[in-house]
């Protein structure tokens, strides 16, 4: 009997001009949680996929329990007790809780009828796991938070009764005390037997739930480790290939300028957030921190003119505005990188170079109509460079590129336009730490250079990295203001959850 519940041996996967796979390895104990990390693009989605059956291995084996498998499609992999939980939830929102977790497996009596007395038992049996025995198993999912969504995901998987279960960022929706309610319940399938893989970019999460790790670096393995004998700066080095000794870069000789790029006074939407007044000045970095639902998304939204606002004023260096559409927006100075980059901010089948300029294409165009395609070029070539997207030429369709290096093209587009404010939603939602620290570096190149930023995150970390101050929402009401030097997790978190009261300075 082997001492491996899944055990991968030298795994290659090629597609056409990328080993995604290179000899990877990886080997799983019974009831452990192994880590699996590394930069977009290292192949942890590629493995993690080989694994669950969608791919098959051009070299290299798989075994489970000591057999060796072969995996035609996600089935084989569920009959041979490995079950894959993806980060895009693959859920029917119209459908119940108990017909997603059943779906195209449901039991059935005579006449080949669904038996649906059986599948609300065996759902609520699955529910119980969780302590959600109470919940109505005909409830459909889109009545559900995201979190809970990703609950129902996970118990799916878990109705195929596996002995392995694959989870891919499954904290990226979810608030902190949710993430410790997936954590808790992680805990307890672990001491049922259940085996996990674990993929994140939360390093800080590694250390919370993981026994061991596994780093992956342009396809390679790089290493594994006991995560009791690491820290964070040992994963970072082997991730990127280098040593990142200031993630968040550092704002250097440039003071903040003295003269206001926005001044908001009085800003409210119905139900929405109200009463909202700060401002920021040239090269100043304001963070805007507040749990889920504070209000903090929407406000930037209005500010960028697509969910106006119904009293207040704007006020764009000396100019009042009152943005009613994005375009108006642009036209004005403002910028807005939205926190759903494949949905909102980009053109998945456009190119990178299509992309690059989608938002500013007035510049590249002549009197008369005609696109400078050598400007356009010259532009997308210099972008490419400056923000390191990695890519083997600029034809290249946007889906086809990792989530980093999506969201530096994201960047790039906004940067291009050539904003006075800068409002940047979840900058750096769903990349990895070497992306993050180059996209940090722009950010202060561009405060540098004057533009003034406005950073929505629910990143504490990034928000005290980040920030010449932090203003904290709370139920669609600004409620305090900190100072960059300082702000710590405690206040912020205090701020937020309404524990203690802060001051705004307008």
């Amino acid at each position: 009997m082997s001492e491996f519940i899944l055990e991968a041996r030298s795994i290659v996967k090629t597609f056409p001009g990328v080993k995604a796979l290179d000899g990877v390895s990886l080997q799983l104990r019974k009831g452990e949680v192994h880590a699996l990390v590394g930069e977009n693009g290292a192949g942890k989605s590629t493995l993690m996929l080989t694994l669950g059956g969608i791919y098959r291995p051009d070299e290299g084996e798989i075994f489970v329990e000591g057999k060796e498998v072969k995996f035609d499609s996600p089935h084989d992999a569920n009959e041979k007790g490995i079950s894959v939980v993806f980060q895009e939830l693959s859920l029917v929102p119209t459908m119940s809780i108990a017909e997603n977790i059943f779906a195209n497996r449901q039991p059935v009596k005579a006449f080949n009828m669904v038996n649906w007395k059986k599948m609300y038992e065996d759902t609520i049996e699955l529910l119980a796991l969780f302590n959600l025995e109470y919940m109505d198993p005909s409830t459909p999912v889109n009545r559900l938070s995201i979190a809970m969504q990703q609950v129902v995901e996970i118990l799916k998987a878990i109705s195929f009764n596996p002995s392995v279960l694959v989870l891919d960022e499954p904290t990226s929706s979810l608030t902190e005390h949710e993430v410790e309610q997936l954590f808790d319940n992680i805990r307890k399938l672990k001491d049922r037997g259940l085996s996990f893989i674990y993929i994140s970019h939360h390093l800080k999460e590694i250390f919370e739930i993981a026994d061991t790790v596994t780093v992956l670096r342009d396809g390679m393995r790089v290493c594994d480790a006991d995560v009791q004998t690491i820290d964070e700066n040992f994963l970072i080095t082997n991730m990127v290939g280098r040593s990142i000794e200031n993630m968040y870069a550092q704002r250097g000789d440039i003071p903040i300028g003295k003269n206001v790029v926005l001044k908001v006074d009085n800003l409210s939407r119905k139900e929405v957030f109200e009463d909202i007044s700060f401002s920021i000045r040239e090269g100043e970095i304001v963070g805007l921190a507040g749990l889920v639902g504070a209000g903090r998304t929407e406000l930037g939204r209005s500010i960028f003119g697509a969910e106006p606002a119904d009293s207040g004023s704007l006020k764009l260096g000396d100019r009042n505005i009152a943005p009613r559409t994005p375009l108006e927006a642009i036209n004005a100075g403002i910028g807005y990188l939205t926190e759903d980059r494949k949905t909102q901010g980009l053109v998945l089948d456009f190119t990178i170079r299509e992309n690059l300029v989608s938002n500013h294409l007035r510049d590249f165009t002549s009197v008369i109509g005609f696109l400078n395609e050598g400007a356009i070029t010259k532009f997308a070539e210099k972008s490419r460079d400056d923000y390191r997207i990695a890519t083997p030429h600029l034809g290249q369709k946007i889906r086809k590129l990792s989530g980093g290096n999506q969201q530096k093209v994201l960047v790039g587009t906004w940067v291009g336009v050539g904003p006075k404010l800068l409002i940047m939603d979840e900058p750096t939602r769903g990349v990895d730490v070497g992306a993050k620290s180059d996209i940090y570096r722009l950010m202060r190149e561009l405060a540098g250079k004057g533009v003034a930023i406005l950073m929505i995150s629910s990143d504490l970390p990034e928000i005290l990295g980040m920030s010449d101050r932090v203003l904290v929402m709370q139920s669609g009401r600004l409620v305090g203001e900190i100072p960059g030097n300082e702000a710590t997790e405690e206040n912020v978190i205090a701020l937020a959850a309404g524990t203690i009261e802060g001051e705004v300075n307008k």
